[in-house]
């Protein structure tokens, strides 16, 4: 069984900076997507970065590139997103997520994960 943990959300100024983490418990393959997903009251789930662990290549949304950062520890066990620069529009509920494979048709599309963590809160404000 598989869990995500995510933790460090809170409420910034715009131009802050906030790390989400994400501890993950349970048995992983040895390669596996893991990404940040964000949803806004009112809006759909948006992929925000992800990371693939076969090739250690970063995948990030063109609203947060050169602001967020997505790395893993050398354990592998918990991801983290720095977010620096916040922005107001960067408001909302974050989560974290994993799917168990070498291929997926878009990094960015939440219906291809299907581990999620709770969700932790980002509120930026201007």
């Amino acid at each position: 069984q598989v869990q995500l943990v995510d933790s460090g959300g809170g409420s910034v100024q715009a131009g802050g900076s906030l790390r989400l983490s994400c501890a993950a418990f349970g048995y992983f393959f040895s390669t596996y997507y893991m990404g940040w997903f964000r949803q806004a009251p009112g809006k759909e789930r948006e992929g925000v970065a992800a990371i693939y662990t076969g090739s250690g290549s970063t995948y990030y949304a063109d609203s947060v590139k050169g602001r967020f950062t997505i790395s893993q520890d050398n354990a592998k066990s918990t991801l983290h997103l720095q977010m620096n620069s916040l922005k107001p529009e960067d408001t909302a509920m974050y989560y974290c997520a994993a799917v168990f494979s070498g291929f997926l048709l878009q990094w960015s599309s939440w219906d291809e994960y299907n581990y999620w963590g709770q969700g932790t809160q980002v509120t930026v404000s201007s």
